[in-house]
């Protein structure tokens, strides 16, 4: 080989070995650098987990693995008790009519309500007594106990703080223990609650299933929303929605769509309420006669002048006055419990002289005075158990009240 040759030769080595060389360091920096990835995913797993937490999905208002707790269902108001227990006032006499805009009823001393009556109607001395009126039939026992009947209406109360309440005409039937334990079934409701703070809820209305144990366990269900879950009451629960799967092991610990999550444990389900007792009746006693008139018939809203359509109503009521020959009448003002206590106060008694005023005008001779309670004496709540306005409890308490006593 001459030296040529030999120099060609070793220059075209060397280029190979350059070639392979550099293709070896590539291959080398090409296999390293996913080794390097691998490895940098797998040591900051743990810190993956904490930092994507937020990701995780989660019930609204609470963090990711943790379950609501199960709803506390209120117990649905029971006036329909104490606004009928004024029926079990039984009056053996009386002298006035109602008329056309005017409404008459026995009065009765303690304040506890107005009802009218009539009939046939048997008193026993005792507080007790019977009466039947048309579709009302009322049995008073005189120890609080009784029967009223009235139409779809029937009620029974027990006199210890228990009664039955059903209406065949909208479905409703209340049934309350001493104890405040009871059952309430509506069209759409259905609720049971137990001496020992434990319940259940079904609405028709609103999709929803609640199971309130004694133990602190319940279940929660809504066949609208799909929204499911129950807690054993000692830490764990399950939740599922179209969503979201939680389960929670009530050791921290949690699988959210099989994702696992530290989650604080699940809360245990409280106690239900009770039912209030229902009052018990009144003995038998009228002390005179009330007539209500309620504001919308003699007043424009927050005013005390007599309305000129009111003329006629109070014409009215002034030939009965006179008719029955009342020697003494005293007219009450109330109001509800919008406004504050002063303007309330001033308008009732402003209310209650310009009656006064206008059935002296009409030819009335009786010794009549006014008073005003402003908002001191409701007949009916200004607002429900809730909190929210009752419109129909606050027209109740908008009024003026005429009390003869008995002659």
């Amino acid at each position: 080989m001459s030296d040529t040759t030999s120099k060609r030769h070793f220059f075209h080595t060397a280029t190979a070995l350059t070639a392979m060389a550099a293709l070896f360091s590539l291959s080398a920096c090409s296999q390293s650098t996913p080794s390097t990835s691998t490895t940098t995913e797998a040591t900051q797993a743990p810190e993956a987990s904490a930092t994507t937490t937020t990701a995780v999905p989660a019930v609204a208002g609470y963090k990711p693995g943790e379950i609501p707790p199960i709803p506390l269902f209120k117990v649905p108001p029971i006036g329909v008790f104490a606004s009928n227990a004024d029926k079990a006032v039984i009056d053996a006499t009386s002298k006035i009519s109602s008329v056309p805009g005017v409404t008459v009823a026995p009065a009765v001393c303690d304040g506890s309500g107005l009802v009218t009556n009539g009939g046939n109607t048997v008193l026993g001395g005792d507080g007790s007594g019977v009466s039947n009126n048309g579709d009302k039939q009322v049995v008073n026992n005189g120890d609080g106990s009784g029967v009223i009947n009235e139409g779809p209406v029937s009620i029974v109360v027990d006199g210890t703080g228990g009664g039955v309440y059903n209406d065949s005409s909208t479905g409703l039937n209340i049934v309350i223990s001493a104890d405040g334990s009871g059952t309430y079934n509506s069209n759409t409701l259905n609720i049971v609650i137990s001496p020992d703070g434990s319940g259940t809820y079904n609405n028709s209305e609103t999709g929803e299933s609640i199971v309130i144990s004694a133990d602190g366990s319940g279940t929660y269900s809504n066949t609208k929303t799909s929204v499911n879950y129950n807690l054993d009451g000692k830490g764990a629960g399950v939740y599922t929605d179209p969503n979201l799967n939680i389960i929670n092991n009530g050791d921290g610990t949690a699988q959210v769509n099989g994702q696992q999550v530290k989650a604080d444990k699940a809360p245990t389900a409280g106690k239900v309420g009770k039912f209030p007792k229902v009052d018990s009746l009144k003995p038998v006693e009228s002390c005179g006669t009330t007539i209500t008139l309620e504001d919308g018939v003699l007043f424009d809203f927050g005013k005390s002048d007599i309305r000129p359509e009111a003329a006629a109503t109070l014409k009215n009521l002034a030939e009965v006055l006179t008719n029955a020959k009342v020697p003494l009448a005293h007219i009450y003002g109330h109001t509800d419990s919008i406004g504050d206590d002063a303007s309330n106060q001033t308008l009732s008694e402003e209310r209650a002289a310009a009656v006064v005023s206008e059935l002296k005008k009409d030819g009335v001779t009786a010794t009549l005075d006014s008073q005003g309670f402003g908002e001191s004496k409701p007949v009916a709540p200004n607002t429900n158990a809730d909190g929210s306005d009752n419109p129909a409890g606050r027209q109740a308490n908008r009024r003026v009240e005429i009390f003869i006593p008995a002659f």
